[in-house]
C-alpha cells in the first residue's frame, strides 16, 4: 500500500508510532513518483536476499523526508543529490550523510509551445524549481543551453545571472508543480521524477537535458549515528541489484542512468 504523507507531523507520529524496532526492519523514505517503484524493487530483494524487512514511506514535499530522517521516524530516504542535501544540512544542521549513489535522473527543459532552443522567443517564461539546489541546477542548465551567463558562484540563484540577451523572465516554482504549468510558459525545466509521471522524457522530449557527467545523482541518506548501517549497507546493495536495474529500465527507457 502506498503511503502519501503530507503534513510533517503526521508523517512523524505515523512512522514513529508504527516503526518496529528490529534491526533488520528498515523504513525507507522516498518522495511519491516512479523511483519509489525501485526502492520497491529493492525491497523485495532486500528481503530475499538479506532477510530484510523494508517499509517504503513517501512524501509529496522534498522537505520532508530529510526531517523525517534526521528525526529518526526513518532509516533512510532515497530521493536527493548532494548539492540538495548539503543545502539541508546547512540550512537545518541536520546530523545526515551520504552512504551510496542509485541513478542519476537528468532534469531538462521542456516546452510545449517551441521545438528547438533556437526557437526560444525574446522575453520567454520560463519556469524553474524554487528550492536552493534545483533553482542552481536549473540554472547551470540554462546556461550550458547559452541562454543566460551565470557568475562563479557556486549555488548560483537568479540575481547571479549577468547575462540574459534574450530578457528571459524566470519563474520559481515548486518542483512538483512544473509539469502542470508547463502548458502556460514558454518553458520549464523538470526533475525528472515529476516529468515521467506527465509523460515527459529527457531524451525524448526536453530540448536540453543534463548529461551522464552531471554531479546530480540521487543518493541514499542515512543519519551519522545510525545503528542500522550494516543493513542500511546490505539494502544499498539491493538497490544496485540487476532486479532494479531492470526496474529501472523498464520505467525509466534511459533516462534513468546508473551512478555506482
Amino acid at each position: 500500500m502506498r503511503c502519501l504523507i503530507l503534513p510533517l507531523l503526521l508523517a512523524s507520529c505515523l512512522i514513529a508510532c508504527q516503526q518496529p524496532s528490529s534491526p533488520n526492519t528498515l523504513t525507507i523514505g522516498t518522495i511519491a513518483g516512479p523511483e519509489s517503484d525501485l526502492v520497491r524493487a529493492a525491497k523485495s530483494v532486500a528481503h530475499d536476499t538479506y532477510g530484510l524487512d523494508i517499509r517504503v514511506v513517501e512524501f509529496s514535499d522534498y522537505n520532508l523526508p530529510n526531517a523525517a530522517l534526521n528525526d529518526g521516524s526513518i532509516d533512510a530516504n532515497v530521493y536527493q543529490h548532494l548539492p540538495y542535501l548539503e543545502a539541508s544540512v546547512k540550512a537545518h544542521h541536520y546530523l545526515l550523510e551520504p552512504i551510496g549513489r542509485t541513478f542519476l535522473f537528468p532534469a531538462g527543459l521542456y516546452s510545449k509551445k517551441i521545438t528547438s532552443l533556437d526557437a526560444m522567443p525574446d522575453k520567454a517564461r520560463i519556469a524553474i524549481p524554487n528550492d536552493p539546489s534545483n533553482e542552481a541546477r536549473a540554472l547551470r542548465l540554462l546556461a550550458e543551453a547559452k541562454l543566460i551567463t551565470l557568475n562563479e558562484s557556486p549555488t548560483p540563484n537568479v540575481q547571479d545571472i549577468i547575462e540574459n540577451p534574450k530578457k528571459i523572465r524566470i519563474t520559481t516554482l515548486d518542483a512538483a508543480q512544473l509539469s502542470r504549468v508547463l502548458p502556460d510558459v514558454d518553458a520549464a525545466i523538470i526533475n525528472t521524477t515529476f516529468a515521467i509521471p506527465a509523460g515527459l522524457n529527457p531524451s525524448r522530449d526536453a530540448l536540453i537535458s543534463e548529461s551522464k557527467d552531471s554531479p546530480y545523482a540521487n543518493l541514499v541518506v542515512i543519519q551519522t549515528n545510525t545503528q542500522k548501517r550494516a543493513q542500511l549497507e546490505q539494502f544499498i546493495e539491493a538497490l544496485h541489484s540487476d532486479e532494479v536495474k531492470a526496474k529501472a529500465q523498464q520505467l525509466f527507457g534511459d533516462a534513468a542512468i546508473i551512478a555506482w
